[in-house]
């Protein structure tokens, strides 16, 4: 059974983005790219719930982002995540944008409406956004919102996330394998550098050839494995690497995942051990990840009453808790 979607320029025409909007999200693109060249010393932060299940929350979550976002900034550029897709292993929740009412309806014209209309509302924040790019049909959807991009452990080693991340006009991070392994990850980031010719979803939601002209502005995050790599040796290896494959040693380390074993309570021992290594002088440390919403932990998305404030997938830290490693991480960008 098929059903029609609205095209990507439909849902742009319902749901537009300002031209101010537009042009603060180039500017972000901007920021993110000099900071990832150290050409700007600051530190990226990219933070915020692991996927967005109540906008109205996220909205919320990105009110107080926003305005801890403008305290900080002269030590960090502050980016939320703004997911509405969830890469699966095998079966589960798969994101606001394919499945909004959190069940295996898969409204997807539904999604793409509410999720479009939710980034468009979180731009106009000035904050920029983080996304996370599974299904590469659905990018030219969303892709004008975006400040920041990633391909997830569970995709980077695929062609047509490469060739995506190739065409997509922002920094773009590559996480490591769900292995741990780090060489997938940097043949993904050599791999987008250069220009590519690939079928794509055009604007009127025709399948089109795109050509790509290579995004110089991709590198490595290490999300952890089996065990963690966030630790001195660690980045000191994927250092090392990244400098034998002839790229940049520029590198994002996200808290959460593989480097906190999916506990929350432990992201701020290893945004500690971050720190230390940033106000140390570590330069290939470019950013950070945090996942972090409204309320502390998670809940079962199969729950018949969910709270708009507390995290359906991973358990993420309360915003209260949120704000120290902020700062903590704003002190050692500083140092450096």
């Amino acid at each position: 059974m098929m059903h029609p979607l609205p095209t990507p320029a439909d849902l742009a025409a319902a749901h537009p983005l300002p031209q101010a909007t537009a042009e603060a999200v180039a500017r972000h693109r901007d920021t993110i790219a000099a900071v990832l060249a150290r050409r700007d010393p600051r530190l990226l932060v990219v933070v915020g719930p692991c996927s967005v299940h109540d906008t109205t929350a996220a909205l919320e979550y990105a009110g107080l982002l926003a305005t801890a976002a403008r305290r900080l900034a002269d030590d960090l550029v502050i980016v939320l995540r703004a997911y509405l897709e969830k890469p699966r292993t095998v079966t589960g929740w798969t994101g606001l944008l394919t499945a909004p009412t959190l069940d295996d309806k898969g409204d997807l014209a539904a999604g793409l409406r509410l999720g479009r209309s939710f980034l468009t509302e979180a731009a106009a924040t000035d904050l920029p956004l983080a996304y996370e790019f599974v299904d590469p049909a659905l990018s030219p959807y969303v892709a004008d919102t975006v400040s920041w991009a990633a391909i997830g452990a569970r995709t980077v080693a695929s062609q047509p996330h490469r060739h995506l991340a190739s065409w997509l006009p922002m920094p773009v991070g590559m996480k490591n394998c769900v292995s741990g392994r780090t060489d997938t990850a940097i043949a993904a980031v050599q791999a987008a550098a250069h220009p590519h010719t690939f079928p794509a979803v055009s604007f009127d939601g025709r399948l089109a050839t795109l050509h790509s002209t290579g995004n110089p502005d991709t590198h490595l995050v290490l999300r952890g494995g089996p065990t963690p790599n966030y630790d001195r040796a660690s980045v000191a290896q994927a250092r090392s690497a990244l400098a034998a494959a002839g790229l940049p040693q520029r590198i994002v380390v996200d808290a959460s995942h593989g480097n906190s074993g999916k506990d929350h309570n432990r992201q701020p021992a290893v945004i500690a051990e971050l720190a230390q290594q940033i106000s140390d002088g570590d330069p290939s440390l470019a950013g950070v990840m945090i996942e972090s919403f409204l309320s502390d932990g998670r809940q079962d998305p199969a729950a018949e009453t969910l709270r708009p404030d507390l995290s359906v997938t991973d358990p993420c830290l309360g915003w209260s808790r949120t704000v120290p490693l902020l700062d903590t991480l704003a002190l050692a960008s500083r140092r450096r």
